[in-house]
């Protein structure tokens, strides 16, 4: 057999098939199948993570373009996925690789031993999971962020959120940070273009603010026609300060026509700046876009004085004016993890 990791979270079934409980998905996987996310597979009736230790590849990026704005600015991150995904979105950006199995790409065999020496030997002090969902190869997430922290190396989940309640508290348990895509704010877009469901992220969101030290930051990508209605952007700005607070860094994303939606135009800023101005109104204090060079709509204000504190130019800091976690002009604390 080649080299895979049996699986955490399954079950087996009296018809002789596998329950996976990994996400709200629940397929069931029967024998020589893949589950809907491509790397999850029944062999001879126990579950297997055939994405565990082997990555597509990976790059030292700007922590900015995850997009995290309040965590360790200015820093670089070892950033890496695998094939597959759990999410179906038709406008995926990287479904060359959440599209894939394991076996259509040339996939690296990489211990977590190995991925947390490579941060090191780089001296990057974080590691993220990213490009594809990292809740599908939840296992080697476990493995490498505990290898990471007892390295005080931090480690970020890059994610759509769409994970179950009780795995996310042991593919959690070690992360200390995360960008959370909250792809729309309605139930019909979930469905019909993500193949999920927004109640289940929603969830993730409020327990990840409520029950965990995680710092996290949200981005939604704005598609026209589709998500970006004032209607529903006043929605969700009310609805993340009423639930998780207002010191929550939301990013507007441009979107790009790219793999089943072709036919859709690219973003344009005016979209961008109208939905930054509905968060703020809605009380959110610290907004940004991104996929765009937009200075000012990339750099972090002081809620209090107005003060521009981080200046940024797409994914490089131009200037840091915060000190120990504070506004340096009022002295007001600045959310976040500096």
């Amino acid at each position: 057999m080649p080299n895979f990791k049996e699986a955490k979270w399954w079950e087996p079934q009296e018809n002789g098939k596998i329950l996976c409980t990994l996400c709200p998905r629940y397929c069931t996987i029967g024998e020589g199948q893949k589950g809907f996310c491509y790397i999850r597979e029944n062999i001879d009736n126990v579950l297997y993570s055939t994405g565990y230790g082997h990555p597509t590849g990976f790059a030292i990026d700007p922590i900015e373009k995850k997009p995290l704005s309040h965590f360790y600015p200015g820093s670089q991150i070892l950033s890496f996925g695998t094939a597959g995904c759990n999410l179906g979105c038709k406008f995926c950006q990287n479904w060359s690789i959440s599209k894939a199995k394991i076996d259509q790409l040339n996939a690296l065999e990489v211990s977590p031993e190995a991925v947390v020496a490579l941060a090191k030997r780089h001296n990057v002090p974080s590691i993220a999971f990213t490009y594809n969902d990292p809740t599908i190869f939840g296992e080697y997430v476990i493995d490498i962020s505990k290898i990471a922290r007892e390295e005080n190396i931090k480690t970020v989940m890059v994610t759509a959120g769409y994970i179950d309640k009780q795995a996310r508290e042991d593919v959690y348990q070690f992360i200390d940070a995360a960008n959370v895509d909250l792809k729309a704010f309605s139930e019909n877009f979930y469905k019909k273009v993500t193949y999920s469901h927004l109640d289940d992220v929603l969830d993730t969101l409020v327990w990840m603010k409520h029950e965990t030290d995680i710092w996290f930051e949200i981005t939604t990508l704005l598609i026209p026609d589709e998500n970006d209605s004032d209607e529903e952007l006043q929605n969700m700005s009310e609805w993340i300060v009423s639930n998780l607070g207002d010191n929550i860094p939301l990013h507007f994303t441009a979107f790009h026509p790219d793999f089943k939606m072709l036919d859709k135009a690219r973003t344009p800023v005016t979209t961008l700046d109208k939905a930054k101005s509905i968060a703020e109104s809605a009380g959110i204090k610290y907004c940004y876009v991104g996929n765009v060079r937009n200075i000012e709509g990339q750099t972090t204000y002081c809620p209090n004085c107005n003060e521009p504190l981080i200046i940024r130019d797409w994914h490089s800091i131009l200037d840091n004016k915060i000190n120990d976690g504070k506004c340096f002009t009022c002295g007001s604390e600045i959310a976040g993890r500096f």
